[in-house]
């Protein structure tokens, strides 16, 4: 069974970055086929997909986020990781990982239970 559980601060400043790593367990972040994401919710907003890294290393971004999110994975901790620059209170938000299936429509069949992160000073 499937797990993914999100880790980091609860509280960030304004113009510094965040970083959030989720940790999967019952899987491997290399198997054939999958891709593990960040998607996020702001307050009274729907959900916000905003990037993701292949089993193959292979990352991608949306295009509103692209200039200040990167996200890497270290393969001997199961873990991959997000880093968010130059926030904004804007970017306050629950912060949910997930696999991505890319053998089923690129759904979202695995989610952490998510995290929420505020942006203030």
């Amino acid at each position: 069974q499937v797990q993914l559980q999100e880790s980091g601060p609860g509280l960030v400043k304004p113009s510094q970055t965040l970083t959030l790593t989720c940790t999967v367990s019952g899987g491997s972040i290399t198997t054939n086929n999958y891709y593990w994401g960040w998607i996020r919710q702001p307050p009274g907003k729907g959900l916000e997909w905003m990037t993701a890294i292949a089993f193959s290393g292979v990352d991608y971004y949306s295009p509103s986020l692209k200039s200040r999110t990167s996200i890497s994975r270290d393969t001997s901790k199961n873990q991959f990781t997000l880093q968010l620059r130059s926030v904004t209170p804007e970017d306050t938000a629950v912060y949910f990982c997930a696999r991505v299936d890319g053998s089923m429509y690129y759904g979202m069949d695995y989610w952490g239970k998510g995290t929420l992160v505020t942006v203030s000073s």
